[in-house]
C-alpha cells in the first residue's frame, strides 16, 4: 500500500498486558469473547492510509501490506495513544460537582469543559479525575487484514463519506465531467461545514480533483 490508498480493515485490537479487547470489527469474535454489542454494526470499515484514520503505528504498518493481508501487529504507547501524563490527574472540589447536579462515581466517566475524565477516587470532599486517555501507556496488540482496496473513484468517495457518517445512504456521489468535480448530494443535509471542509482536503488529494461540489435537496 502506499499513502493516500483507500482500504477496508478487519482488525481485533487488544491490550497487550492483559489480554484484553478494547476494539474489533468482526462480529463472530465478539460473540465468542462475550463483549458483542447488538447496538454495533461489525463489517470492515474504510480508511485512507497515511492520513491519520487510524493511530500511527497501525497506519505505519498498513502502508506496508497488501491486499488480502494479515498480520499481527505490536503497536507501542508512542505510536498509539500517548504515554500517561501525571500532569493530566488533576483535583477538583467537590462541591463544585453538588452545586452544578453532577453525580460522580468512580470508574465513571465525566465531561469537564468538553474533555472527558475518569473518576479515580472520592474523598474528604475531593474529587480526583484523569484526563489521560484510557489506553495511554498502553501497548497494543491488532490483528489486523486489509480486506479490499479500493480502486474507483467514485467509490473512494463513498468510502471515505462511510467513515465520517452514520448513514453514508443518505449520501449520494456522482462526477461532474464537464466541471471535472465530484459531486456529493447531501439528502439528510447532515454535513456541517467543518465537515465538508474536512471531506474536501481529504477526497481533492486521494483523486487529485480540485474541486468537490456539496449539494443539500429541498423538498415541498
Amino acid at each position: 500500500m502506499k499513502k493516500g490508498d483507500v482500504v477496508y480493515i478487519d482488525y481485533v485490537g487488544r491490550i497487550k498486558d492483559t489480554n484484553e479487547i478494547f476494539d474489533l470489527t468482526i462480529e463472530e469474535i465478539a460473540k465468542k469473547e462475550g463483549i458483542y454489542n447488538p447496538n454495533y454494526t461489525y463489517k470492515p470499515i474504510p480508511i485512507v492510509v497515511g492520513f491519520g484514520f487510524v493511530i500511527k503505528g497501525l497506519d505505519e504498518e498498513i502502508e506496508k501490506m497488501n491486499e488480502g493481508e494479515e498480520k499481527i501487529v505490536e503497536v507501542p504507547p508512542e505510536k498509539a495513544f500517548g504515554k500517561r501524563d501525571e500532569n493530566l490527574v488533576k483535583t477538583f472540589n467537590l462541591s463544585d460537582f453538588k452545586k452544578q447536579d453532577v453525580e460522580l462515581k468512580v470508574g465513571e466517566f465525566v465531561n469537564i469543559n468538553g474533555i472527558l475524565g475518569k473518576v479515580l477516587s472520592i474523598s474528604g470532599g475531593r474529587v480526583v479525575i484523569d484526563f489521560n486517555h484510557p489506553l495511554a501507556g498502553k501497548t497494543l496488540v491488532y490483528n489486523i487484514k486489509i480486506v479490499k482496496k479500493v480502486e474507483n473513484e467514485l467509490d473512494k468517495v463513498r468510502a471515505v463519506l462511510e467513515f465520517f457518517v452514520k448513514k453514508v445512504e443518505n449520501f449520494e456521489v456522482k462526477e461532474d465531467l464537464d466541471s471535472d468535480a465530484i459531486i456529493i448530494v447531501d439528502k439528510e443535509k447532515n454535513l456541517a461545514p467543518e465537515q465538508k471542509k474536512t471531506l474536501f482536503n481529504i477526497i481533492s488529494k486521494i483523486i487529485n480533483r480540485k474541486r468537490v461540489i456539496f449539494m443539500d435537496i429541498f423538498e415541498k
